[in-house]
């Protein structure tokens, strides 16, 4: 029997149990007093918090994937390619660089693909580094695979040098490394010198999460021209920013084939949908279409620079499509003031200092609107 709809949550009626909480439960102790990783879903105009794509998906490629999606529906009594071999082969083909399908393998957003790497080359007895500021899911993901976990330190501006790289990484000797260009939440782009001397003296796995790299300034290089002669290498790429596919959860990791023979250990069996490689593969086919935003969130990200920095604000510099800025004082406030005039940016937990996602033209009026009212 159900529980009467008016009745509060974790009360009992009559013939109902009482709810458990987390401490009735023999979870483990590092557990214990966490919350789940996640920003807030508010219902407010605009919604910059999340790093989204911000321009729907285009008429002709919903059509596509509509239609890739309902040839896959009488099919799904039997079991997806396990494999994805043939959304391999095409991330393989939008990726370049010579890669093949052997070199490429895709999951439930990069966040599973980093996952695999920790579950393959982390665990009991074996720890992670990563440069902080960085992606607050890494020390979660190595928590969650039994790995362990060392801050290491950037510069002031937030940026990350050989020397300073390398000796930290000397002192710590971690199993796996992960460097992010560019990185969240700065938006900071890694020399790929940086990459080359961590992985000289790194004694296990390099990652470099490259989830924003379509968004990056021209210049900058992607580590996937480090990847030849590199076995112990991985770049991992996400298809939720600037293809604007945050809603189909699909992630990939370019690496030597040993390294995909390796999460292949670890992985679920039938980890993404019949559904889920359709839809990725139809949005690959139109690559064009939905990146065709690219450098329209571009220009609003460089606004968003200017203009800030015109005010006398100091910001960071930003190849992604976000943009990190100090707000000098307490961010929670400025966080508020903002959500109280209808504008959602992300409090990463950085004193004093918020991120806001480049969105469309408007949606950076409107931002810049709202924090010209609260400066």
């Amino acid at each position: 029997m159900t529980a009467p709809d008016n009745l509060p949550v974790g009360t009992a009626s009559a013939d109902a149990p009482v709810r458990a909480s987390l401490d009735d439960l023999p979870i483990r102790d590092d557990l214990r007093g966490l919350r789940p990783y996640g920003a807030p879903q508010l219902d407010v105009p605009v919604r910059l918090n999340t790093n989204e794509n911000s321009h729907p998906v285009p008429e002709p490629v919903v059509e596509a994937i509509g239609k890739a999606l309902a040839a896959e529906l009488r099919d799904l009594n039997r079991y997806p390619d396990r494999d994805a071999v043939a959304l391999r082969a095409d991330l393989a083909g939008y990726l370049g660089h010579g890669l093949t399908v052997e070199h490429l393998w895709a999951a439930n957003g990069s966040n599973e693909i980093q996952q695999q790497l920790l579950q393959a080359f982390g665990g009991p007895g074996r720890t992670a580094l990563g440069f902080t500021p960085a992606y607050s899911m890494h020390p979660l993901l190595a928590l969650g695979t039994g790995t362990g976990w060392q801050p290491a330190r950037r510069g002031a501006d937030f940026g990350l040098t050989v020397d300073d790289a390398v000796a930290q990484v000397r002192e710590q000797r971690p199993d796996v490394v992960f460097l992010c260009s560019p990185n969240n939440p700065t938006g900071t782009a890694l020399d790929p010198e940086v990459v080359a001397a961590v992985l000289d003296v790194a004694p296990g796995m390099v990652v470099v999460d490259e989830a924003y790299a379509e968004f990056a300034r021209p210049g900058t290089v992607s580590a996937l021209a480090v990847l030849p002669g590199h076995p112990r290498l991985v770049v991992t790429r996400t298809m939720s920013k600037a293809f604007g596919f945050a809603g189909g959860r699909l992630g990939y990791l370019a690496a030597d084939p040993a390294v995909v023979a390796a999460v292949q250990l670890v992985r679920l069996p039938y980890h993404l949908s019949a559904l889920t490689q359709a839809a990725a593969r139809a949005a690959l086919a139109h690559r064009d279409a939905l990146l065709g935003t690219v450098a329209s969130i571009k220009a609003q990200r460089d606004r968003i620079v200017t203009t800030l920095r015109e005010w006398g604000m100091r910001v960071a510099d930003s190849d992604a499509n976000f943009v990190l800025f100090e707000v000098g004082g307490e961010q929670s406030v400025a966080w508020q003031a903002l959500l109280d005039r209808g504008v959602l940016v992300r409090d990463v937990g950085l004193a004093g200092w918020l991120r806001v996602t480049a969105g469309t033209a408007s949606e950076t009026d409107a931002f810049l609107a709202a924090l010209a009212e609260t400066r």
